[in-house]
């Protein structure tokens, strides 16, 4: 299967080769928050899934040849001027297509229904009455929970459509064609809200489309080491190692492939938590035997920062550096042919430009913010960039690291933005505020570990405000910084919901900051979800 239409890049995408051997069902994005989370579910089921621009033509999807379509949801009306369309001539190919909410409203007018916009709108969780007898809810109970979030219905069916489920407010809440294989539904199957939503997926994936699980990470790992070591050859790669899970796992795995030509480069650019640099370099070097140059960036960082409070010029001015001192250093040990990244497919989704493109009327992803290993490489980049895993989501890459030995200290690891503590720090980044910081993030984490939680949550972290505010401590007036608590449950980064850590934690980790980091007299804790906040602050 080839890039989507809407997320190419000039990066050395190998993998698509790997991809088309699989079966595969397609998204096509008119911008729902939740349409990456339907290509991760469909994966769920290992059956390849990504997304494609909206605007994908009915001749690309035939050369893409997927077993099914999915339209996903949208915050707009049907009706609306300037309103995301598709092909209609997707729904002649004689493959499944699924409607999500606008999908499914969309799929309507375009074959000849009505949709009209209700009195009564209907968001959040709603009782859903099935016909178990449709192949879209076979075998699932008659009545079940699912998540609503539309203003719009549809009030008249498409010839040879039948109603299949519906709610107390919306009477048409599925509706299927068996005959041309054409499938809608009002609610969001992919959200976790909505029980036997993997359920309806399947039915539509496996039971209608027919499509084969075979997307495994041990064939993805297999043909992936195959193709790296087909591609490089006897040339040499260089991976960019941040001791993260990403990247350790994608040096697992280059280092099965070509042992003899891997490198791996580690930046110290002073962004690190507590110990982390020391521990890295004495477990790859001594326990893994990887090849690993070591670089003390740390005073070239900081000056580079000096000044700079924008979190965008940050990241890419981090990014530019990064790259920099790659090519710099690569020189002094190489020659390299290749970086290696361990970039994902959320780094790619939320690194992308645009929303409605005001020539095209496109809609693709809205940049949330870029990723240092996506939006900051530069346009004069002296490497081919190979990245194994800009097509997986995080739980993929475990999977991988799992099958691949990677350590489990590793593996459970918190992700860790590639920027570090320069983005937890708002404003300028100063070797004070670092210092803070760093002793910050060391006594969280710490008693997040003693209280057995760390696994049980996605992130936990400090952010360090360029505010102060006052205190008293041992009877005398302080003027010092509050330390922002950050700690988030999710499945994939995507989407995120706040922690709600005990409050004998919270009472922990307040002591110790303010009796054990200089400078610190107050601690908040971060209560806001994924949307609308995003996980970092940054």
């Amino acid at each position: 299967m080839s890039t989507s239409t809407n997320q190419m890049s000039n990066t050395d995408q190998y993998t698509d080769k790997n991809i088309e051997f699989f079966d595969s069902v397609i998204v096509l994005d008119f911008g729902s928050q939740y349409s990456e989370l339907i290509a991760r579910r469909i994966r769920e089921l290992n059956v390849y899934s990504e997304l494609v621009s909206y605007r994908t033509t009915s001749e690309q999807i035939k050369k893409l040849s997927p077993k099914g379509i999915i339209l996903s949801g949208g915050p707009n009306s049907v009706y609306d001027q300037g309103a995301p369309d598709c092909d209609p001539k997707i729904f002649e190919l004689g493959i499944p297509v699924l409607g999500v909410c606008y999908g499914m409203q969309l799929m309507s007018k375009t074959l000849g229904g009505k949709v009209i916009q209700t009195e009564k709108h209907e968001y959040g969780k709603a009782v859903l009455e099935v016909n178990p007898k449709d192949k879209l809810f076979l075998d699932l109970e008659s009545k079940f929970v699912s998540w609503m979030s539309h203003g719009d219905s549809v009030t008249d069916l498409p010839g040879g459509f039948i109603i299949s489920a519906k709610t107390k407010n919306t009477p048409c809440a599925a509706i299927s064609n068996h005959d041309k294989k054409l499938y809608g539904v009002q609610f969001h199957p992919e959200v976790i809200h909505t029980m036997n939503g993997l359920e309806v997926l399947r039915n539509f994936v496996i039971n209608i489309c027919l499509a084969k699980p075979s997307w495994t990470m041990d064939k993805f790992i297999g043909d992936s080491i195959s193709q790296i070591h087909a591609k490089i050859g006897d040339r040499r790669v260089l991976l960019a190692l941040s001791g993260g899970v990403d990247s350790s796992t994608l040096a697992f795995l280059l280092h099965k492939a070509v042992p003899e030509n891997l490198m791996c480069m580690f930046i110290d650019q002073g962004f690190m938590r507590k110990g982390e640099p020391e521990r890295l370099t004495t477990t790859f070097q001594n326990e893994f035997a990887i090849k690993l140059h070591y670089v003390n960036a740390k005073e070239r960082f900081i000056l580079a920062l000096k000044g700079i409070i924008d979190p965008e010029e940050k990241r890419k001015i981090i990014g530019r550096e990064f790259i920099r001192v790659f090519e710099e250093e690569s020189k002094k040990i190489g020659p390299f042919d290749y970086l290696a990244q361990g970039t994902l497919y959320p780094d790619v989704i939320e690194s992308a430009d645009s929303n409605i493109d005001p020539k095209t009327g496109e809609r693709v992803a809205v940049k949330i913010k870029s990723h240092h290993n996506v939006g900051g490489l530069p346009k004069d980049l002296q490497f081919k960039l190979i990245e194994p895993f800009r097509k997986l989501f995080k739980d993929e890459v475990r999977k991988v690291a799992r099958q691949l030995g990677v350590p489990k200290r590793i593996i459970e690891r918190h992700p860790f933005p590639g920027p570090g503590l320069a983005i937890r720090i708002i404003g300028e980044v100063t070797e004070e505020k670092l210092y803070k910081l760093r002793e910050a993030d060391s006594i969280i984490r710490d008693e997040v570990n003693k209280s057995g939680l760390y696994n049980s949550i996605w992130q936990v972290f400090g952010v360090l405000l360029p505010v102060q505010s006052v205190g008293v401590m041992g009877d005398k007036r302080t003027y010092s910084n509050p330390i922002v608590l950050r700690a988030i449950t999710s499945e994939d980064g995507m989407t995120a919901d706040w922690a709600k850590l005990p409050y004998e934690v919270l009472e922990k980790i307040s002591t110790r900051l303010v009796n054990e980091v200089p400078g610190i007299n107050r601690v908040v804790y971060d209560i806001t979800s994924k949307p609308p906040a995003t996980i970092e602050w940054e």
